[in-house]
């Protein structure tokens, strides 16, 4: 029996603040802007902030690359700016979760820099360090941004491991004095009154302590065999679980890189005391080649609605997922899975249709509720990320053509997700009023806040009419979910049931005119994300309907 809880039924919105909102004319967002657009999210209906690291940082991987987990950096604001936020959205009836990243410190962080002194220094084993072997690293392991997973360190002839960069050494969970430390961190935050945790990376935190060589090939498969889901990783998450998250009434989110659906449950099954939920990251990586992100392959509808379907049977009445399609890791959603340019208003309100209407807690991210695409930037440097400079180092040494690797770059490099936040159509987008940090996306001339406030079919519009569409129907949070098989690659379509309620959703995820895959009679037409109602069998491009089942054909 699914158990009724408030994160079931709440829906998240994800802020990125360097891109949020700047309130001091220094071209960063900063906590105070987020501040000033409170009642924004209200009016948009969402029920969790997700706060992208505010944390000080040197900043090498924009903030998850943390320093001092009790400070607040200062581009971002102070401590008490942070509290005002929390008491705004608590007065506004929202929550807010903070991205807590515990799999790694910046190399700044006191811990590291007291670990690199000496062997025998007290800070040592918080971190892993190895010898090396033949002249080179202790093994082949390659970091999540291309280059080595082990960095040389003088002072003591040795290698530190960090799976992301070399300013982001992994910690070493098998120390028990690490954990006292990381259960201190939670404690501070909930005791602050955050409603909980995004865990970054969570099923790192258990390493092979073998470190034996890897001979897999592809990179998706070593993250899945060999990076995650350690020998220890439920036993130190259900520590966490035991010591700190019981004691309040909060929620734990884990991103999920290396968790398949085959042990998903481990990590959020009702009964394992572990994560509330997880954002398993399967249909992310699709498209990903045997090298990662950067050496695509190419991937259909079928394959997502496959993931999909594969999940909700995973999880049953046992467990928990949240559902997103983009976040400051990956491409625009509308860019990635819809059409952003003929069909940019239609395939993003359908993608939002797909969002609501499945199982699992919704996440939006910062700007899907207009509709902004991928950015195109016409030269190398103007690249900020380190995921993307390090592929356009390696492939720059490889000898690749330049037009090929700002192709890619340009279509795949996490920056798309990370332009400010387009409010209106002054040069600063609404967003600042200096030179931004990351150049602004040319086309917030015409997409924007503003002018979708103004427009009553616009896609932030339809996003609020849709969110308070799915708060009156608990069968979008608790029903079943029932999917369709049709011969149609185009067409992904799906039930939800409860013992009140059927409706029917049906996607068309193409340009072209679609015959709606079943039959109608018993149906009324509820939701539609064209302007003009469509009670026909053919689906216009990038159509997208929910339809109720009627009173008298459930009798």
């Amino acid at each position: 029996m699914t158990t009724n809880t408030w994160w079931k039924e709440a829906i998240i919105y994800q802020i990125y603040p360097r891109s949020f909102k700047d309130s001091t004319g220094n071209g960063i967002g900063d906590l105070k802007g987020i501040l000033e657009k409170a009642d924004y999210l209200a009016d948009l209906g969402v029920d969790i902030i997700w706060l992208c690291p505010v944390y000080d940082s040197p900043n090498d991987d924009n903030g998850y690359d943390i320093r001092d987990y009790y400070k607040i950096h200062p581009e971002f604001g102070t401590m008490e700016d942070l509290d005002r936020l929390l008491e705004a959205l608590h007065k506004q009836g929202m929550r807010l979760i903070m991205d807590l990243v515990v799999n790694h410190t910046s190399d700044e962080h006191v811990w590291f820099q007291e670990s690199r002194k000496s062997e025998d220094n007290p800070y040592r084993d918080f971190y892993f360090w190895k010898k090396g072997k033949e002249d080179g690293p202790p093994n082949n392991w390659r970091s999540f941004f291309s280059e080595s997973a082990w960095e040389y360190d003088a002072p003591t002839d040795s290698y530190y491991l960090h799976l992301f960069t070399k300013k982001q050494p992994d910690l070493n969970w098998e120390n028990p004095r690490v954990r006292e430390e990381v259960c201190k961190i939670m404690k501070f935050w909930l005791d602050k009154g955050v409603d909980g945790f995004r865990l970054d990376v969570i099923p790192l935190i258990s390493k092979q302590l073998d470190f034996a060589d890897t001979d897999l090939s592809s990179f998706t498969e070593i993250v899945e065999q060999v990076y995650s889901n350690g020998p220890k990783v439920h036993e130190y998450i259900a520590e966490t679980v035991e010591k700190v998250i019981s004691n309040y009434d909060v929620m734990t989110v884990g991103e999920g890189p290396g968790i398949t659906s085959e042990v998903g449950l481990k990590y959020v099954g009702h009964d394992r005391g572990e994560l509330s939920m997880i954002f398993h990251l399967d249909h992310m990586f699709l498209g990903f080649g045997p090298n990662g992100k950067y050496d695509p392959v190419p991937y259909d509808l079928q394959d997502v609605v496959r993931i999909f379907n594969i999940w909700d049977k995973a999880m049953g009445e046992s467990g928990w997922i949240s559902i997103f399609l983009d976040n400051h890791d990956f491409i625009r959603m509308v860019s990635r899975f819809g059409n952003d340019k003929e069909y940019r208003v239609e395939s993003a309100k359908l993608l939002i249709n797909l969002i609501l209407t499945l199982r699992g807690t919704p996440s939006i991210y910062q700007g899907s509720e207009i509709g902004m695409t991928n950015v195109w930037y016409e030269d190398l440097e103007d690249f900020d990320d380190v995921e993307v400079r390090n592929f356009i180092k390696e492939a720059l040494a490889a000898g690749k053509n330049k037009d090929e690797i700002l192709d890619i770059a340009n279509r795949l490099g996490r920056d798309n997700a990370r332009t400010p936040m387009q409010w209106d159509d002054s040069p600063g987008a609404g967003f600042t009023t200096a030179t931004p940090w990351l150049k602004i996306n040319p086309n917030h001339r015409s997409i924007h806040v503003a002018s979708d406030q103004n427009t009553p079919e616009s896609i932030l519009n339809y996003y609020k009419q849709l969110i308070a569409f799915r708060k009156q129907h608990s069968v979008f949070v608790y029903g079943k979910y029932e999917p369709i098989e049709v011969d149609n690659p185009n067409i992904f379509a799906y039930k939800r049931v409860d013992e009140t309620q059927t409706f029917l959703i049906i996607h068309n995820f193409s340009d072209d005119l679609q015959t709606v895959p079943v039959g109608l009679d018993d149906y009324e037409l509820v939701m539609n994300n064209y302007i003009e109602r469509n009670e026909s069998l053919q689906l216009r491009p990038w159509e997208s309907s929910i339809f109720v089942q009627t009173p008298t054909s459930s009798i």
